[in-house]
């Protein structure tokens, strides 16, 4: 399970775990926190895939891997949502690329291209609705956080709240407009090539999807 995965995925397990074991030596428990739970949630999706019986690309762990290094221990433990202002747009617009490649997935393993129960349009405009509705729970999360904790999440309140909503809504029509163009075009490549790379990955899933 681990042998196959990217090089990149591996070194940032190792150094998160190295980070996290020299954060607890010197009594730095926030930083070890942090390090700790990007680390689960990075290996989550290898259990999740075996649990499923699902194949998960390579390249697709790697990339959930250096995502959950970014936007928690670089933006957090390290400060980059303070130190550079566009991180949180980065990490937002990226993150919502993902989970619209993800909802274009879920409806295409249920309908497999079937032009007649999910035109290729329905399927991009559910996975649209998908992403901006994690993206919305999200921001529900936050101020929850601050309303019951006092953390300060969603910095400048309102602000913060409806452009983090508005990146949120650009990458979603990135991903979802990959799944379109996937089922649009023969040529794959970009975007349209990670759901390819999935799909090949995964043909009993796909058994019914004739190009």
């Amino acid at each position: 399970m681990f042998a196959e995965q990217t090089w990149v995925a591996r070194t940032i397990w190792a150094l998160l775990f190295i980070f996290a074991a020299v954060s607890l030596i010197v009594g730095r428990w926030y930083p070890a926190f942090v390090a700790l739970a990007t680390l689960g949630l990075s290996l989550t999706p290898l259990f999740l895939s075996r649990w499923a019986n699902v194949v998960i690309p390579p390249s697709f762990i790697a990339a959930a891997t250096l995502f959950a290094g970014s936007t928690l221990l670089l933006g957090e433990a390290f400060d980059f949502y303070d130190r550079f202002w566009w991180w949180d747009i980065v990490m937002h617009g990226t993150g919502a690329v993902g989970v619209g490649l993800i909802g274009f997935v879920l409806i295409f393993i249920m309908f497999q291209g079937d032009k007649y129960a999910a035109p290729p349009y329905a399927v991009a405009l559910f996975a649209f609705c998908f992403a901006m509705a994690v993206g919305t729970m999200w921001e529900i999360f936050e101020f929850t956080m601050d309303s019951l904790f006092g953390f300060n999440t969603q910095k400048s309140g309102l602000q913060d709240t409806m452009g983090d909503l508005i990146v949120d809504g650009t990458g979603a029509i990135f991903g979802a407009g990959a799944g379109w163009f996937y089922l649009k075009s023969r040529e794959h490549g970009g975007l349209t090539g990670v759901i390819d790379e999935f799909v090949r990955h995964n043909p009993r899933l796909f058994q019914r999807w004739r190009k």
